[in-house]
Parts: C-alpha cells; sequence; structure tokens
C-alpha cells in the first residue's frame, strides 16, 4: 500500500516540478491528475499536499540562483553585492501586493474558485492572452533588458499582476510573465523575476498551510511528502533550464495554445463524467 502511494507521490511530483514554472497552471493539471490518482489519505493532508511540495519545487530556484541571489557572496566585488540587494528589494516590493491579499482572503478564493470551471476559463483567458500579446510583441524587443533596469515601481506592478494568480488556473509563473512583458520587460528577466518573486511567495504559502494542517504526520504521511517535494526539485531544475533555453529563440505563444487545448479538456473531461 505504501508504495502504491510512492508511485502516486512520484507523478504528482512530476506534474508539479513541470508546471509550477511553465506558464500552464499547475493548479489546473493537479485537478485534472487528481481524477485519477487520489492520495489515499485525508482530505486535510492532500490539501496540504499540494501546496506543500511546491517547497520542494522552489529549491530548485534557490539551488539554480543561489550565487546570483547572495548578496554575501565572497567572489563579488561591493558594487555587484548592492546590486544583489537591490534584485531582493525589488522581490520584496513585487510580493507584498500577493501576500498581503493572499493571506487575507486565501480560503474565502478556494472555497469560490477552486472548481473546475473557474480553472478552465482561466486557462483559456490567460492562453488567449498569451498568443495576443506575443502576436502584438512580435519584432519587438523589451526595453528592460536587466534587473538594473527594472525599476521599483514596475516591480511593483508585476507583483499587482501575480495577485491574478491567486485565482486558480490562472498560474503564478503565467501572470507574473505576462504582466512583466506588458509593462516592458525583455522575457528573460520576466521569466527570472517570477521565479525570484516565487521564493517568499511559495515558503510563505507552505508555512500558512503547515501551520493550519499541524506538523504532526503519519509515517505515510510524510514518506508521501517528502518523496512529491524531492521528486518536485528534480523535475523543476531541468523544467527552469529548459524554459530559459526555449525563450532565447521562441515567444510563449505554444504555451497559450497549450492551455487553450488544456482548458478545453478540462471542460470536457468534467461536463462528460459528471
Amino acid at each position: 500500500m505504501l508504495l502504491i502511494e510512492i508511485v502516486k507521490a512520484v507523478i504528482l511530483g512530476i506534474v508539479e516540478g513541470i508546471t509550477e514554472w511553465l506558464p500552464i497552471s499547475s493548479t489546473g493539471h493537479m485537478i485534472l491528475v487528481d481524477q485519477f490518482i487520489k492520495l489515499d489519505a485525508s482530505p486535510a493532508f492532500i490539501e496540504m499536499f499540494f501546496v506543500v511540495i511546491q517547497l520542494g519545487a522552489i529549491m530548485a530556484v534557490v539551488l539554480l540562483y543561489f550565487h546570483k541571489l547572495n548578496p554575501f557572496a565572497p567572489s563579488k566585488s561591493t558594487p555587484e553585492k548592492k546590486d544583489t540587494m537591490a534584485i531582493w528589494y525589488k522581490v520584496i516590493v513585487g510580493v507584498i501586493p500577493a501576500a498581503v491579499l493572499g493571506f487575507l482572503f486565501d480560503d474565502w478564493l478556494n472555497d469560490k474558485f477552486y472548481n473546475y470551471p473557474t480553472v478552465a476559463v482561466m486557462l483559456i483567458v490567460y492562453g488567449i492572452l498569451f498568443i495576443v500579446i506575443e502576436n502584438r510583441n512580435k519584432g519587438r524587443e523589451g526595453v528592460i533588458q536587466s534587473f538594473n533596469e527594472l525599476t521599483y515601481k514596475t516591480a511593483f506592478l508585476v507583483g499587482m499582476f501575480q495577485v491574478l494568480s491567486l485565482i486558480p488556473g490562472t498560474s503564478r509563473s503565467g501572470a507574473t510573465i505576462l504582466g512583466a512583458i506588458i509593462l516592458g520587460t525583455s522575457r528573460h528577466v520576466a521569466a527570472e523575476f517570477s521565479f525570484f518573486l516565487s521564493i517568499p511567495v511559495m515558503f510563505g504559502a507552505s508555512a500558512l498551510k503547515l501551520a493550519k494542517f499541524g506538523f504532526v504526520f503519519t509515517s505515510m504521511e510524510l514518506a508521501i511528502l517528502l518523496t512529491g517535494m524531492i521528486v518536485a526539485f528534480a523535475v523543476s531544475v531541468a523544467a527552469i533550464k529548459f524554459l530559459l533555453g526555449y525563450i532565447k529563440n521562441n515567444d510563449f505563444k505554444a504555451f497559450g495554445w497549450y492551455r487553450i487545448a488544456l482548458g478545453l479538456l478540462v471542460i470536457g473531461y468534467f461536463v462528460w463524467f459528471e
């Protein structure tokens, strides 16, 4: 029985690791996968698992960007250390909107919007937006090509776009990347800033869910949670590297079409089987 649950956790970890960083909505995928792979655990544990598994994913960002985000690295000059601290200040500014509203309305948003119609609509709407905006920006270069050029005002406005991701199906990375591109950043800066914003957001969300659930686990629950986190970490490393390599020569329209197809699939599945 434990082995079967571990296999389920591995599959869920793979889905989380891929979909957390690509702008295609991890929630939308988890809702679909959950129809076929149901963990043998309490509803409270499953709800907590789907959030806390993100800790594994976020550690991939910490690993890949440890030097870039470490203001105390001995190899960095004083100006480089100041630039690193500036990145963190901009991350803090960008996190404020989602942190405040998420803390205040987390339970209400889950009760009202964590359902397949909302997820399907958000998948399709933001898929269309990706296609429209990329078509509009065809041939254009973002005016913000580095973090030094990213102002605090722009960081805050990107954070406002991140608020949209509180509605399931939007995709946190999708909302922040889309917002950053609209505000004039390059795709590379948009993607990296989205990664950096995720660090405090996902740590905070995971801490909140753990606090609500409690820190007491059965041996099976602990094994499932750790497996999911470890797999999500390993897959996230590959997913992040893939995305950064992909956007060097491609836009985000392919993800837009994928979101539309997935949204239609979600609608079709639940209409057919309900």
